[in-house]
């Protein structure tokens, strides 16, 4: 294929996509934005601090929302193409189906490259600054609907944490140091905690009960030291959902749940997810495929537009579904992660082979 036509193709399908994404985050945005509306008024919350939230929340929309746009837009725009029998032409001048999902496949990458780069270092930051916002805002903090604080579990260590602050720092913290045996050794209490930049926690004004076989003792000390692999940037996890965690941050707070023998399933899922989901825009093309060869038979643009929001909300939702039958299974995550994109896959080849056979 010939690099006109492949700068033609990608003309059109790039156009319809990102006419179709903006279309979407703008839907999606309004009704956050409603919702948001909610809570104006609560704790000094203004409409421009809901709007500011619902800004910074923008990336994140767009990388959900992204497969859903490749697969309408590419629908459109080779049913389009099709349409003015161009596509009848390419094929009739010798391009099989295989050089056009080629060439599909290289338009693909940009899509693949665009959502990774947003997924990882575009949504990430945003989404942790949008929670910022509404909680400086609205003067709440971040364990604040968490009945009994944060619990960590850091080695020899169990670390409560009543209140963390939107900016990470902590309030009312205690840490019940354990012996080999599982025996309690101390409870310490702290009114406050700061990182220090270099891997340690510094735990201010605290008051630490140690327990000497029959007999307590009690101790004021101005500060106290917990040296752990649990930066700030990683307990941002309660601010954002793991889906939008950047790789590193997420890895390290799979690594430290590992280290310490708790589970970790929520998390490897949301990691495999971060790996596969860029390059299910191009299972949509594929899918997208097939669809401009039979469009004569579906009634028009209305049509095909609906079929494609129907199956990209059931792409959607099947994204959700088995990330919770991997959990409540205990599935390989990797299998959890990428079953959603084989299932649209096989489709794909499905239809196409059919479209073959005509």
């Amino acid at each position: 294929m010939s690099g006109v036509l492949l700068r033609y193709l990608a003309r059109e399908i790039l156009s319809a996509t990102a006419l179709v994404l903006l279309a979407f985050v703008g839907l999606f945005a309004f009704f956050d934005f409603i919702n948001e509306l909610e809570d104006v008024g609560k704790g000094g919350y203004t409409l421009y601090q809901a709007f500011v939230y619902v800004l910074l929340s923008l990336p994140a929309l767009v990388y959900e929302l992204m497969p859903i746009a490749v697969l309408i837009g590419s629908l459109y725009a080779l049913a389009t193409l099709a349409r003015h029998s161009e596509i009848t032409v390419m094929r009739a001048s010798g391009m099989s189906n295989l050089v056009l999902m080629r060439t599909l496949g290289l338009i693909g990458g940009v899509f693949v490259a665009f959502t990774f780069l947003v997924g990882e270092y575009l949504a990430p930051p945003a989404a942790t600054a949008a929670q910022e916002w509404k909680l400086n805002a609205t003067n709440a903090t971040v364990s604040q609907q968490l009945r009994s604080g944060l619990w960590v579990k850091d080695g020899r260590l169990v670390i409560n944490v009543r209140t963390l602050m939107p900016d990470r720092s902590m309030r009312n913290a205690r840490v019940y140091t354990f012996n080999d045996n599982y025996e309690l050794v101390s409870i310490a209490e702290a009114k406050r905690g700061v990182y220090d930049g270099s891997g340690e926690w510094k735990l201010l004004e605290v008051s630490r009960t140690r327990f000497l076989g029959d007999r307590t003792e009690v101790e004021v000390l101005p500060e106290i030291g917990w040296r752990s692999d649990l930066t700030p940037e990683v307990l941002g996890v309660l601010m954002v959902s793991p889906e939008h965690m950047p790789f590193d941050k997420l890895w390290a707070y799979i690594s430290h749940l590992r280290d310490n023998n708790q589970s970790a399933d929520r998390f490897e899922i949301a990691l495999w997810k971060k790996v596969v989901y860029p390059f299910a825009v191009l299972v949509m093309m594929a899918l997208a495929m097939p669809f401009g060869f039979i469009h004569d038979r579906m009634g028009g643009a209305s049509a095909r537009i609906f079929v494609g929001v129907m199956l990209g909300v059931a792409f959607h939702l099947l994204n959700g579904l088995f990330s919770n039958l991997g959990m409540i299974n205990a599935w390989p995550p990797l299998l959890a992660a990428l079953t959603p994109s084989l299932i649209f896959l096989a489709a794909a080849g499905y239809m196409l082979h059919r479209v073959e056979r005509r």
